[in-house]
């Protein structure tokens, strides 16, 4: 049976979605944009303090579920702009230690709301 998860520390669903759904000991996240869940707004900067909020907004999905990091068996990031590929890459590296999970990085024309990066994570017990 599958279980939604919501948390107030990630920001709202924008659309028809949940935040994450749960199942079979594999939390599945819907993509993360850099918004502030207390504002709704982008955080101020570019693409690296963006990707610093997807990771804070990621955390809070998967601490609500009670999953970390290490859980984290594959990721899907997208981008507005293939050139901001090392900046996104600095901060991501720094949110997982020991073996990283699997990825996929792509850009695209536009994120909603027009972000810089959306990350997507699946997680596994």
């Amino acid at each position: 049976m599958k279980k939604v998860i919501s948390t107030t520390n990630a920001p709202a669903a924008i659309g028809p979605y949940s935040q994450a759904v749960e199942f079979d000991n594999m939390l599945i996240t819907s993509g993360q944009l850099g918004l502030d869940p207390k504002t709704g707004a982008f955080v101020e900067g570019g693409v690296t303090e963006q990707t610093e909020q997807v990771f804070r907004n990621l955390k809070a999905i998967l601490d609500e579920a009670g999953y970390t990091f290490d859980h984290v068996i594959k990721t899907t990031c997208f981008l507005a702009d293939m050139a901001d590929f090392a900046a996104m890459n600095a901060v991501y590296e720094k949110n997982f230690s020991g073996a990283f999970p699997a990825r996929s990085a792509v850009a695209v024309k536009t994120l909603p709301k027009n972000g810089l990066i959306e990350i997507e994570v699946i997680a596994r017990k």
